[in-house]
């Protein structure tokens, strides 16, 4: 085959999948080999050497999508094998489907087609194989583990929630549902009636308080346990109860072991450090997980654009459509820039310039959140991607002035 063709450039499109894999080659516009079907992952291998075959006396260029973890081992199978490997946006190549044939069809191999043709076009991009350090394998793992006992905590606290409305609405009176004297006074008596029923529940109480408690909150949350207007609660209510409030228990335990552990290993980072300054080291370390270094990037759009923070319209003739952000990339990152910027809100200037556009929305604040997220993306490129100072007042400055107001 590659004797019969004289094309000096080449490109191979790859469509991967957790069984097999498929190869198109494209000669020229128009002209594209019959798919190859190749198992995966047991003759990658032997695509690696039939493409090896076709590169000799040309320019060969191997696309693929960065879809899931199915094609991590081919591509240091192919850079093994000296060939060119690029990568080709998901996104992009769906949306070119119909160009493609005039049809809006997806197959697989129609797929492999899609790629090749968007490499041809320029539209891919070099991707080469990384073999993280033990410090950022254990960065990654760190942060895996953060943002999964985040999301189980927030699971189980809801259900704690539904059972604390049933059973013992009083206590939210006195403490936050995520309280560590709540949760060991759940994790120890699962309910009012066993809380009611200690004579030194009020000493323990105070004793889990570490002095953050007051005497009169104590006394209270004691007081109104036998007093409780919630359904009477049985013996395996009172147990689920005591395991999701032990779990959360768990939770919390993980994620402050992670975070310590994060920021020792951010410890001469600098890039790392420079973003901590404006969300926090923890938050750093999954923005660097997820998106790299922020000076790889081109400019701050570029990096908000990554993050999901891009806005997106859709907009015809007289009919304007809303702008909404894209939600594109990686939802960890949303997640925890999303409590970061919550984190921003406290403090002056950046709560005046978030409640001057929640006024007129009837207290929905959700935009201004999104508008915080925004600039907060732009001020964490121009921190850690030029390594300018960090400042809060300069970043929201132009927004709580009396003259931009006007």
């Amino acid at each position: 085959m590659r004797k019969e063709r004289d094309e000096k450039l080449v490109h191979a499109g790859l469509d991967t999948g957790k069984e097999y894999l498929l190869c198109m080659l494209r000669w020229r516009p128009d002209d594209f080999e019959r798919p190859w079907r190749i198992r995966n992952p047991v003759d990658l291998a032997r695509l690696a050497e039939l493409l090896s075959a076709v590169a000799p006396g040309r320019q060969l260029i191997v696309a693929l999508e960065p879809t899931g973890t199915y094609g991590d081992a081919l591509r240091p199978t192919l850079l093994r094998a000296g060939l060119t490997v690029h990568r080709v946006s998901p996104k992009a190549a769906s949306d070119y489907a119909e160009v493609f044939d005039g049809v809006p069809s997806q197959h697989d191999g129609k797929d492999a087609g899609v790629v090749a043709e968007r490499a041809a076009q320029g539209r891919s991009w070099p991707w080469p194989w990384h073999v993280p350090s033990e410090d950022e394998q254990e960065r990654a793992y760190q942060v895996d583990g953060l943002d999964g006992q985040r999301r189980q905590l927030v699971l189980w606290c809801g259900r704690v929630e539904a059972l604390r409305s049933r059973h013992g609405p009083e206590a939210t009176r006195w403490l936050k549902a995520t309280s560590g004297v709540r949760l060991r006074c759940l994790a120890t008596y699962g309910g009012p009636r066993g809380l009611a029923g200690d004579p030194d529940a009020v000493t323990r109480v105070r004793r889990w308080g570490k002095g953050f408690l007051s005497n009169d909150k104590a006394l209270a949350l004691v007081a109104s346990a036998p007093q409780t207007a919630g359904v009477t609660r049985g013996r395996w209510d009172e147990e689920r109860l005591r395991r999701y409030a032990q779990a959360i228990q768990h939770c919390q335990r993980e994620m402050r072991g992670a975070r310590r552990r994060l920021r020792a290993l951010a410890q001469g980072q600098e890039t790392i450090q420079a973003l901590g300054e404006v969300v926090g080291v923890p938050t750093a370390c999954v923005l660097w997980v997820a998106l790299g270094n922020p000076a790889a990037y081109h400019g701050g759009p570029a990096y908000r654009k990554a993050m999901g923070r891009n806005l997106a319209e859709r907009s015809s003739g007289r009919w304007e459509g809303r702008w909404k952000i894209s939600k594109r990339g990686s939802a960890s990152v949303r997640r925890w820039l999303y409590r970061a910027a919550l984190r921003w809100l406290r403090h002056e200037p950046v709560r005046s310039w978030y409640v001057r556009p929640k006024a007129p929305r009837r207290g929905e604040g959700k935009a201004a959140v999104v508008g915080v997220l925004r600039q907060l993306a732009l001020a964490l490129y121009r921190v850690a991607g030029r390594g300018e100072p960090f400042d809060r007042q300069q970043w929201f400055r132009s927004r709580t002035e009396p003259s931009a107001a006007r």
